[in-house]
């Protein structure tokens, strides 16, 4: 792909939650995507990605590793030239922003 190539935006956005579905919460067996801990990727056609996510809690274990894990993972994709984790308590995590999947999974129905 050449340099003025512009980049497939809605594939580059498939392939970031694809690679986002492999990352489990340590605490809860369900990826963060299906978790809700995801609220927003933002992708332009220079591969440039924000990324604005929370964690179930500010006070979490992994509050230092996982950003950076979403962050290290979502850079191996060869479409992507960069990556801005922007990490929010705004609004509050709660168990309204699971997938139906994710409650499937934890058998909360």
């Amino acid at each position: 792909m050449s340099a003025n190539t512009p980049i497939d935006t809605v594939e580059l956005g498939e392939k970031i939650i694809k690679v986002i579905k492999t990352i489990y919460d340590p605490e809860i067996p369900v990826d963060i995507y299906e978790l809700g801990l995801i609220y927003d990727v933002l992708v332009n056609e220079e591969g440039e990605v924000k990324i604005i996510m929370t964690l179930t809690t500010p006070n979490c274990p992994v509050a230092e590793s996982l950003p950076q894990e979403v962050k290290d993972k979502v850079a191996t994709i060869s479409m992507v030239k960069d990556v801005d984790l922007e990490l929010t308590f705004e609004p509050p995590w709660s168990q309204d922003l699971m997938s139906e999947e994710a409650r499937f999974e934890l058998g909360m129905f």
